[in-house]
């Protein structure tokens, strides 16, 4: 175990928040919203750990294996968490460190689940309202990815970083040098955020409006800065932003071949077919099931908008909503309710910026399924499971199962440890959604956490931020970094 290069790492990212952190606090000087300190404090703690980790752990050499990438992703994620927490706490919007730090947590995962009230989101300061948008729009594509890219000095070591934080099964190097792939994803990345941006603009959106909600379409994370999230926007800014999500929770490596002209294999992506399919027949169904049942929808073009909204913000563990504040999500009809249910758990493309199980997970997992059925049927004939033109090797197949397996066992547990919550009101409908929301880094939840999450006690708070830590990590990196055998010397 190289040390000295994970704390090393570590130091440099530090330095990279420090950066990151000076957006907000121009925003909030610009906006005279008195956090400025807050912010001015936090970086200089940022530095000051960056600096003393660079100086006392240079490394000897920097060899990083894949141990390695897991423990540094691990340390990475919970230190931005706990720093990025600093400034809620120190301005005093949100007073208590745990809120903050699942506020923070929530964010950087792309979880967008909020501990605050419509009526606070509204007063909350401008600088901190940018800071919690913007750690979507970092933790979308990857703190450690973003750190590779734009750090001085960051050198091209191995994949193994790159694919313990981007989300999926696998991640593939497109280009020669992995710094050179990375660049590439950030490049389409910023762009396509800009894009969004502008289109917002278009439809009359403020600009302050339009970069923090591109931030959260970006990252698939859903912090609105209204008490009722893009439901007091023009139905214009909501089809852009419906597109935008949907294309957020397409797998970038699809962008970057079509970037290198790549097309032919590009638009054979089964993995993007399969994900548009279970998008139009579910806006199909939910349209179907809502027109005429709500007052709001008795016209069918808006039938229409509200329920692609909500099924592709659902699917891409966005968490948007375009429902007005009197007729939640609790008050749809059922069928469309546990519609988005089941899509909370797809989720998007792999390598994407949703969360989810991830639709190449579920195909790999329905072929394995077929090719049990049919070993049984035909046990002599020569089964394979195909996906993306390939065959799947048992490995990956063991893989994708063994995910599954510790996937729904970590879901009981959070669920079961969810059902001591004292909170009376707190019933199973609003824990099993509650565990699913953060789980799947979505956030929206049905029953009493409609409202938000603040109904939780504060050790469930603790519990949820590990599972959206979890989730956003895909379970393997943080098991990894707790299993004392990671540690050992070989």
């Amino acid at each position: 175990m190289n040390l000295r290069m994970i704390f090393y790492s570590l130091g440099k990212t530090s330095l990279a928040l420090a950066a990151l952190l000076v957006l907000p606090m121009i925003t909030s000087a610009v906006t005279q919203d008195g956090c400025v300190w807050a912010f001015v404090f936090t970086i200089s703690i940022a530095v000051a750990i960056g600096v003393a980790l660079m100086l006392i752990f240079k490394p000897r050499h920097t060899a990083m294996f894949s141990r390695e990438g897991f423990v540094l992703v691990s340390l990475v994620w919970i230190y931005f968490s706990l720093v990025g927490a600093l400034p809620f706490v120190i301005s005093g919007a949100i007073p208590n460190y745990i809120d903050a730090f699942f506020e923070t947590v929530s964010g950087v995962t792309t979880t967008g689940a909020s501990i605050l009230t419509g009526d606070q989101i509204e007063a909350f300061p401008k600088g901190l309202l940018f800071w919690r948008s913007f750690t979507h729009w970092v933790g979308g594509m990857g703190i450690i990815v973003f750190v590779m890219v734009f750090a001085t000095g960051s050198q091209d070591r191995s994949m193994h970083i790159l694919r313990a934080e981007m989300p999926g099964p696998t991640v593939d190097k497109l280009v020669p040098r992995v710094r050179d792939t990375a660049k590439m994803l950030y490049l389409i990345y910023i762009g396509m955020t800009a894009l969004l941006v502008v289109l917002l603009l278009c439809g009359g959106m403020p600009f302050f409006d339009s970069l923090l909600h591109a931030f959260g379409t970006a990252g698939t994370g859903g912090f609105g800065i209204k008490a009722d999230s893009i439901a007091s926007y023009s139905p214009y800014c909501q089809w852009v932003i419906t597109i935008f999500m949907l294309l957020f929770g397409v797998n970038f490596n699809v962008y970057c071949l079509m970037a290198l002209k790549r097309f032919k294999t590009a638009v054979k992506s089964q993995e993007v077919m399969l994900y548009l399919g279970i998008v139009i027949v579910s806006i199909g169904t939910v349209t179907a099931n809502l027109f005429g049942t709500l007052g709001y929808t008795q016209n069918f073009g808006d039938a229409l908008r509200h329920a692609s909204f909500q099924t592709v913000s659902f699917m891409t563990t966005t968490g948007y909503t375009t429902i007005p504040g009197y007729t939640n999500i609790n008050f749809w009809p059922e069928l469309s309710k546990w519609i988005l249910l089941l899509l909370m758990f797809v989720g998007g493309c792999a390598g994407s910026t949703a969360g989810g199980l991830k639709v190449s997970r579920i195909a790999i997992l329905g072929s394995g399924v077929k090719r049990e059925i049919r070993r049984l049927l035909h046990p002599r004939n020569a089964n394979v499971v195909k996906f993306e033109g390939k065959v799947v090797t048992n490995e990956t197949l063991y893989n994708v199962f063994s995910y599954f397996v510790v996937y729904v066992f970590i879901l009981i547990c959070i669920f079961v440890i969810l059902c001591f919550d004292p909170n009376p009101k707190l019933d199973f409908v609003s824990k099993i959604t509650a565990t699913a929301a953060c789980f799947n880094n979505i956030g929206p939840a049905y029953g009493e956490v409609v409202g938000g999450y603040f109904v939780y006690s504060q050790f469930s708070k603790v519990v949820l931020s590990i599972a959206m830590l979890l989730g956003r990590l895909e379970i393997f990196p943080l098991l990894l970094f707790v299993n004392p055998s990671t540690w050992k010397k070989q």
